[in-house]
């Protein structure tokens, strides 16, 4: 059994105990202060761009929250452990906490991209930014609302009361640095138990949360997902190594 390296260890002791913090601290205060909320939301705050990375589940003890934890915590092992022995400690930390930040930068690009032309029709209907915020975070319509100020309002509602949680675009991006380490080692997926190497396994990961993103359709993750953020985690990873193996005789090398 492989040993589990020393910074990958704390790193799944800091996503245990945020999670234990979930489930103890009342009234999902806990998940409020430290998921990542969409930045329009008066819920966010600045320092929720990094705690976001180490949250799992909204609080309550079910499946699909403990199964968040492991199957997260299971990868960062698997593969954590073996690019944190080949890279060190500090540059692994800096792709963990890189792909993190890329993650969180596609998914809420995406999100805006959703936001901004629905938000800017609503204003140009006659409707006050004021209003705006104020029927999209209490859910209420005001009255004189007309029936195409609503369908705009119900299709930024789910973006401006968005929460991001887990460590799945940081993994991501370990995942891509492991594949451009091992491109021949062969993975499988649990459902799936045919051996396939990783060059192929990772790139067909990405292109896979990258449609289930655009069109909403998911293929082995729970319809919640933040597709993107994985494509983004991924990415960074990917071009970290990517610019380290092209610099590798320099001081930029990482092998």
């Amino acid at each position: 059994m492989m040993r589990i390296s020393d910074t990958v260890k704390h790193l799944i002791i800091i996503n245990v105990l945020m999670f234990i913090g979930t489930l103890f601290i009342a009234n999902g205060a806990f998940y409020e202060w430290f998921a990542m909320y969409f930045p329009k939301n008066d819920l966010f705050k600045p320092w929720q761009i990094i705690t976001h990375m180490f949250m799992h589940g909204g609080g309550d003890l079910n499946n699909l929250s403990i199964t968040h934890l492991l199957f997260n915590m299971f990868a960062l092992w698997m593969f954590g452990t073996p690019v944190e022995q080949v890279l060190g400690s500090k540059r692994f930390l800096f792709i963990y906490f890189s792909a993190g930040l890329g993650a969180a930068a596609l998914q809420l690009g995406y999100y805006y991209f959703q936001y901004i032309p629905n938000f800017n029709s609503l204003l140009a209907s006659g409707l006050s930014p004021n209003d705006i915020h104020l029927m999209l975070s209490t859910n209420k319509v005001l009255s004189g609302v007309t029936q195409s100020q609503l369908l705009e309002l119900q299709n930024i509602f789910p973006v401006y009361n968005a929460s991001m949680v887990g460590a799945s675009g940081c993994i991501m991006g370990v995942l891509a640095a492991f594949g451009m380490m091992n491109p021949n080692a062969e993975l499988m997926l649990i459902f799936l138990p045919i051996p396939i190497k990783a060059k192929y396994f990772i790139p067909g990961i990405i292109i896979l949360d990258l449609i289930s993103g655009i069109t909403g359709q998911s293929f082995f993750s729970p319809s919640n997902t933040a597709y993107m953020a994985h494509v983004g985690g991924a990415l960074t990873g990917f071009f970290i190594m990517w610019y380290w193996k092209k610099n590798q005789f320099n001081s930029n090398r990482w092998n």
